[in-house]
């Protein structure tokens, strides 16, 4: 068996999982990122993307982030993610209804007052989520 490591994803809301896992996958700011067993300790930024993880004996699981900050220890890594959603727990036809109200109020921007920045990460937002439970 490949050896493992702690890990847990907190959102402000709650703990999301907290688990021994054998691999981490996720998005970085910087470009995305691996963790196995072991790994160098480091701090990193997250971006809005799909992280996915494999427990033993389990295929992988992949769950949708909306940024935040991930602790890697050796034999512990921490996620603070500003949301995170399973894949099996999307609800995909919201996720779809709020694509679709960010690309309009996007291509209304100059008829009226838009926060061309908000409506472009709920965008962001709704395409990660579609792609994670799609």
């Amino acid at each position: 068996m490949p050896p493992t490591f702690q890990l847990e994803i907190v959102t402000p809301e709650k703990t999301v999982y907290s688990g021994e896992v054998e691999r981490l996958r996720a998005p970085g700011t910087e470009g995305g990122f691996g963790v196995l067993a072991g790994h160098h300790p480091m701090l990193a930024a997250l971006a809005i993307g799909q992280m996915v993880f494999s427990e033993q004996e389990q295929g992988p699981q992949s769950v949708a982030i909306s940024g935040g900050f991930a602790e890697v220890q050796r034999d512990r890594v921490t996620v603070l993610a500003e949301t995170a959603e399973f894949a099996q727990e999307i609800d995909v036809t919201r996720a779809e209804v709020a694509r679709d109200r960010a690309r309009e109020r996007l291509a209304r921007k100059r008829d009226q007052q838009v926060d061309e920045a908000r409506a472009r990460l709920a965008l962001v937002r709704a395409i990660n989520r579609l792609r994670t439970g799609g």
